[in-house]
């Protein structure tokens, strides 16, 4: 489990919106969040071995969702930003405050406005978002052809099955996802 998971995705989203609407100069849609806290996760577990949020997320038809926050869209209280409905019943998410980026490492904070320097313009719509997220995340590609709507392994970013190769033949993110893995089962 992430230390402080709650605080950090709130952080995360609070970020996004923030530095969305300022760079594209409109809102940040919940699309195109789920996006960005997408490519933040499994850029991470791709780069690292380990996903900077944690959250779970779901193969949807657009690309991958988080559960969590999708489900709790039209509910979600937070000190850091809400989500609110357009005159056209879309939602969108408005900052309400500053993000405490001490929540984050300087890779994550570093990704996070890569993240935004590439996907934060005004003529970048929803579509090229989305389909940018078919493109690059493996385990929402894999999920979908196998299982529609199924919850996505992070395991998936990976080549193949990690725990049938040998430890030497693993790279530094496989081999830290596999024992993060371990670890993490022995907690539950």
């Amino acid at each position: 489990m992430i230390p402080y998971q709650t605080e950090k995705i709130e952080n995360a989203i609070c970020f996004f919106a923030k530095e969305h609407k300022k760079r594209a100069r409109k809102p940040l849609y919940q699309t195109f969040l789920y996006k960005y806290l997408a490519f933040l996760d499994f850029i991470s577990v791709k780069e690292t071995g380990r996903p900077a949020l944690g959250l779970r997320y779901r193969a949807m038809e657009r690309g991958p969702v988080p559960v969590e926050i999708y489900a709790k869209r039209e509910s979600y209280s937070s000190p850091q930003f809400k989500f609110v409905k357009d005159q056209n019943n879309h939602i969108m998410i408005i900052p309400k405050g500053v993000p405490d980026l001490d929540y984050f490492s300087a890779y994550e904070i570093e990704l996070m406005s890569k993240l935004i320097e590439i996907y934060a313009k005004s003529y970048i719509l929803t579509g090229l978002v989305s389909d940018a997220s078919h493109e690059e995340i493996a385990a929402w590609r894999r999920t979908w052809k196998r299982n529609p709507n199924g919850m996505i392994d992070f395991a998936l970013e990976f080549h193949d099955d990690l725990a049938s190769r040998p430890d030497s033949e693993r790279s530094y993110p496989e081999e830290h996802f596999f024992i993060s893995r371990a670890l993490d089962s022995l907690e539950k």
